[in-house]
């Protein structure tokens, strides 16, 4: 996962609120069931010790779903808030959340709220007929990073029932405009592959505007194509078959890469390119040699050492004496692991407990070597 949404978290300053809360607006008393949970959110941020400026901030974030529009849409909601009542992470979750937070701490808990996201996987949705298509780039499911429509000739783009001389004309010509168009839609899709690298075209649509897309598809996305019978271009149609289909996959393709960034561990570590335990993770971190952190969930009640910097940071005082850090506070691991991901661009990848090798709290795969890099045992 590309975490590097979470910089405004760490450039504010604590302490924060960190809420995951269910937002569901779809029933006939969704206004005031909407109210009563959050107003049960602000009562627990107040008792902990939440001053009002960010109660508020927090409780007029989670009630945008009774105004309506794509906030009533959303089914579970994740809001951080720091100390000046500023929103600094506000996202829709997968569905609602399994354990609902509402947290008052000088340091926000985003473990928990990274494994209810859903998953950030880039790929593109077509909904394509015989004129053209809607492109849509994503990395959440069923929210559009950009939208394009194509469009392409309509003149004559229907087949001619009917016999005489020119009816075979005719028929030909309209085919071939399905083709033109579908070149042009397919030189917009191989656009958006170069620059984006997504894991997955979806297409849905006409079949006829799909078959003749795929037959087009250059080799630069052919092998990326998803195609479904369901949705379609016109005005009215259904698109939840198509959100849905499109939220399988990304769930599909981020727990593959759960299951092979386990496996990297055991691989890239016997050839010296992964390290496991906190201290080894840490000392890669400060160096900026992990490419991918990996973070068991749930995580250990550990707490380590960090100073102004989050690439500042160790196991104990004699790390931070080395790095001549003055200032030094106690927090718990993983959210200064994940500091120092974001501040390194590392990428994250959370995984549950039981699959972690040797029940490990914490791993990384390295982008390079040194000298002092632990070598396989």
């Amino acid at each position: 996962m590309d975490v590097s949404f979470l910089a405004p978290v760490f450039e504010a300053a604590g302490p924060f609120a960190t809420v995951t809360a269910d937002v569901t607006h779809n029933t006939e008393n969704a206004d005031t069931e909407l109210d009563l949970r959050v107003r049960a959110v602000a009562e627990k941020l107040t008792e902990r010790g939440a001053p009002e400026a960010v109660v508020e901030a927090v409780r007029s974030r989670l009630l945008e779903g009774n105004d309506g529009g794509e906030a009533g849409t959303i089914r579970g909601r994740a809001v951080v808030a720091a100390a000046d009542g500023t929103v600094v992470l506000d996202q829709a979750l997968a569905d609602v959340p399994r354990q609902e937070l509402a947290e008052w701490s000088p340091r926000p808990h985003l473990l928990p709220v990274l494994r209810a996201l859903p998953g950030r996987v880039p790929h593109v949705v077509v909904l394509t007929d015989r004129v053209g298509a809607d492109l849509t780039l994503a990395h959440l499911p069923g929210h559009a990073d950009e939208e394009e429509t194509v469009e392409g000739d309509s003149f004559q783009i229907r087949k001619i029932q009917g016999g005489g001389w020119a009816h075979h004309r005719y028929q030909h010509n309209a085919e071939n405009k399905w083709v033109h168009n579908a070149d042009d839609v397919a030189e917009h899709i191989a656009s958006v592959v170069r620059r984006v690298h997504p894991r997955f075209v979806l297409l849905a649509g006409d079949m006829r505007a799909r078959q003749i897309l795929a037959d087009r598809a250059s080799g630069l996305w052919s092998d990326l194509i998803v195609s479904i019978d369901e949705g379609g271009r016109a005005a009215g149609a259904d698109r939840e078959p198509v959100e849905r289909k499109a939220a399988e996959l990304v769930a599909e393709h981020e727990a593959r890469d759960e299951a092979e960034t386990v496996e990297k561990i055991s691989s890239a570590g016997a050839h010296g390119l992964a390290v496991t335990g906190t201290a080894n993770v840490v000392e890669a971190l400060r160096k900026a040699q992990v490419e991918t952190l990996v973070l068991a969930d749930p995580a250990d009640d550990e707490q380590l050492l960090v100073g102004a910097s989050p690439l500042e940071l160790g196991i104990d005082q004699a790390d931070m004496d080395a790095l001549g850090v003055q200032e030094v506070h106690s927090v718990p691991a993983d959210s200064a692991l994940l500091a120092a991901a974001v501040a390194s661009t590392a990428g994250l990848v959370v995984v549950p407990r039981a699959a972690m090798p040797g029940d490990i709290p914490v791993a990384a795969i390295l982008r390079y070597t040194d000298e002092s890099t632990p070598t396989p045992q």
